[in-house]
């Protein structure tokens, strides 16, 4: 499903974008036009293109502001009164296969992984993880925190124990808390124990109603035993990917209905009664089904529990989001998964795609934070445990320990080292479209102020963004995507 849905995401792009990108002009472009204006300030810019030329790389010149705000370029207006979603993080999951490849590490090449990828000042300020409550298709095997031989039961959790994640993802975790003590976690389960489910695997199969509560307090155990360690758990779902099912690897099926019935029965009010402040994120699964969440929404028992919904890539389009919050505008959004992988290798293409449709496209369309999959990977692509084959971390971890930094890695950089917990997006026109360049705008809590511009043709775009009396004007190279940082 993964494969299929990135690869002809990425064609169409292509072809949307082909004989286009100069505007059928083949002209010579007209000679500069001096600015109005006096420059006043600079903008930091960084920028990444699509030949690798540039990665992350800080634009010596940066981009001049001035106090006039005319000009003949095409240009965008920022509006940072008008404020939007609370920004809450950007991230990838954790993965008992990530933690695994980074806890084999060396000591010290291990702690210059987390110092880069999770330090704000000395690295690209990863700011929100995902976990999965028990295995998935990334783990070294399958379990859950409570498995039984076949046809015992365990109704007090007497047996319960978060033991497996005590090897890699529990170390792994406390040392990134070390570089980013206020990350948020959130927690996602791909099965229930297997004597909870109608199959009795732990493979396919739905949760058995008799066994609602214990699994609520199966929830709640959970956040306890990790926050005994020092890891607080902000929000988790009830299952991932709840309309996919499949006996190659832990799977639970769970219709919007069961979801809601979960929750108002056993889920919410179990944390209620334990004290807990952890957010319940309904759905976790494609922009596909919209209808979920709000089925979910629409059932005020259950609904008066849930923050709001998850959403992931792998079908379907980015504006669901957008209509869920256009019908539960209180409601949360959130945007929790999707994997890059050898199926679409070309760097260019996946900065683009990545850039405009999940980091510009759900923040646009009101998501709190943005999740890749695997945080990292070895270069076989895992280990894996019988799902996706040929899956790309955010990085790749060889067997000498040299670390790639894959394209995820400076799509999220853009926005994960500047854009901080707590900003705000703000309101940003849009380009023409016949230029190909998008944009999303955000202020941090310190006022600093954030644009992140992707050019998508393949010619360079020169442009101007108009706030408030002033412009910044910029050059910015052809398929690159450039983040500017002013006060």
């Amino acid at each position: 499903m993964k494969k299929v849905f990135v690869s002809i995401s990425l064609a169409a792009l292509m072809f949307s974008c082909s004989g286009s990108e100069d505007g059928g002009n083949n002209t010579a472009p007209p000679a500069p036009v001096a600015e109005t204006g006096n420059v006043v300030g600079n903008a930091g810019v960084w920028v990444t293109t699509g030949d690798s030329s540039k990665l992350l790389s800080k634009d010596a010149s940066g981009a001049s502001i001035y106090d006039d705000n005319a000009t003949t370029d095409p240009s965008i207006s920022v509006d940072f009164a008008q404020q939007y979603q609370e920004i809450e993080g950007f991230g990838a999951a954790l993965t008992g296969s990530s933690a695994n490849v980074i806890n084999a590490l060396p000591a010290a090449q291990k702690q210059a992984l987390l110092k880069d990828l999770f330090s704000p000042a000395e690295g690209i300020g990863l700011s929100y993880l995902r976990l999965t409550i028990g295995a998935s298709d990334f783990s070294l095997n399958d379990f859950t925190y409570n498995d039984l031989p076949e046809g015992s039961t365990d109704a007090n959790l007497e047996n319960f124990s978060i033991a497996a994640d005590e090897v890699d993802v529990i170390p792994v975790l406390q040392s990134i808390l070390t570089y980013a003590p206020n990350i948020k976690i959130m927690g996602s389960p791909w099965s229930a124990p297997a004597w909870m489910k109608t199959s009795g695997t732990l493979g396919g199969g739905s949760l058995k109603p008799e066994w609602y509560d214990t699994y609520g307090n199966y929830f709640v155990k959970y956040i306890n035993a990790y926050a005994a360690k020092g890891i607080s758990i902000d929000a988790v779902t009830p299952q991932n990917e709840p309309l996919h099912e499949t006996t190659g690897y832990p799977t639970m099926k769970m219709t919007s209905g069961e979801q809601a019935e979960f929750i108002k029965s056993s889920l919410g009010p179990k944390f209620q009664a334990a004290g807990l402040n952890t957010k319940i994120i309904a759905y976790d699964h494609n922009f596909d089904v919209p209808s979920y969440p709000t089925d979910i929404y629409a059932d005020a028992a259950a609904s008066q529990y849930v923050d709001g919904a998850a959403f992931h890539a792998y079908a379907g389009n980015v504006g669901a989001m957008g209509q869920v919050h256009a019908s539960y505008p209180n409601k949360n959004l959130y945007f929790t998964e999707v994997s890059g992988g050898q199926w679409s290798p070309d760097f260019a293409e996946n900065l683009k795609w990545n850039t405009e449709n999940i980091f510009i496209g759900t923040t646009k369309n009101w998501s709190k934070n943005v999740l890749l999959w695997n945080l990292a990977l070895n270069t076989n692509h895992g280990p894996t445990n019988g799902g996706c084959a040929d899956c790309r971390g955010v990085v790749t971890i060889n067997s000498s320990g040299a670390i790639t930094k894959n394209v995820e890695y400076y799509t999220l950089a853009h926005f994960s080292k500047f854009v901080r917990p707590g900003a705000k997006r703000v309101s940003s026109t849009e380009f023409d479209n016949s230029l190909s360049l998008k944009n999303v705008a955000f202020v941090n809590t310190d006022g600093s102020k954030v644009l992140v511009v992707l050019n998508t043709s393949s010619v360079s775009r020169k442009f101007a963004v108009k706030v408030g009396g002033n412009k910044i004007v910029y050059t910015l190279n052809p398929t690159a995507v450039a983040t500017f940082v002013w006060q």
